[in-house]
């Protein structure tokens, strides 16, 4: 059971000074093989997720965003083309390190690349023009924290949005889902990335991320308006966003 001291890791309580370290060494091992297990899990599925978040987004030539938790460049990648100045930001250097290695194999070199913490940004107020993350904001220790951090790194009128799994309200499918992906995923990890256990992890952060209505609130009390929650396949992942104003 949680308390004020611990964080949950999957399906277990650790104490919160710990999280950040367990979480960076989950994805250092499996940085190699991320892009390839998001294929094998979704059924290539988050390639569509990922278009659809950043035609929300509608990043325009001369603006500057962040995208945090971008490590691999999936989402810089896409906006790039806009013509925006997009900084991708990741707490995991072996993340940074395979996205700027696709970065050159595309021949993109206009995207900034930077480690930084969600928690505590070393960017100053209001510097961006949007803020995005895409699966990464269920594994950052403390998400309230996170979100005040895009919160002030915004500039008035600025947007916030974030791609996440959530809780799947279909009746039926919520039940085969969970069962798949408590039962095969792992063994994808296996399979794929020589690496059970962190996919493991990765399942049951999954399970304790906030329901929509209360990760909605959470971004209310952070500062931003006119929240919106957009579900996707019943909620098995949404798009939540909001202003600054």
């Amino acid at each position: 059971m949680a308390t004020p001291d611990t964080v949950s890791f999957g399906y277990e309580q650790v104490p919160a000074g710990e999280k950040t370290a367990m979480v960076g060494e989950v994805f250092s091992r499996v940085a190699r093989k991320y892009d390839i297990m998001n294929d094998a899990m979704s059924g290539g599925m988050h390639r569509l997720w990922k278009d659809r978040f950043v035609r929300r987004v509608k990043p325009r030539e001369g603006e500057t965003i962040l995208d945090m938790a971008g490590g691999t460049g999936d989402i810089a990648f896409r906006m790039e083309r806009s013509g925006a100045s997009i900084t991708v930001a990741d707490i995991n250097p072996d993340m940074l390190g395979v996205g700027m290695e696709r970065a050159a194999g595309r021949g993109i070199d206009t995207l900034v690349w930077s480690e930084q913490n969600a928690e505590k940004l070393s960017f100053p107020d209001q510097f961006f023009d949007a803020y995005t993350i895409a699966f990464g904001i269920r594994n950052v220790t403390d998400i309230p924290a996170a979100l005040k951090e895009a919160h002030r790194v915004l500039r008035y009128g600025g947007r916030f949005f974030c791609l996440e799994f959530s809780t799947n309200e279909w009746p039926g499918f919520a039940q085969v889902y969970d069962a798949y992906s408590h039962h095969l995923v792992p063994k994808l990890g296996k399979l794929i990335a020589d690496d059970e256990d962190s996919y493991r992890y990765l399942i049951e952060s999954i399970r304790r991320f906030p329901p929509m209505p209360e990760f909605a609130r959470m971004i209310r009390e952070a500062g931003f308006t006119a929240v919106k929650v957009e579900p996707i396949l019943g909620g098995l992942v949404a798009i939540h966003s909001g202003w600054k104003a």
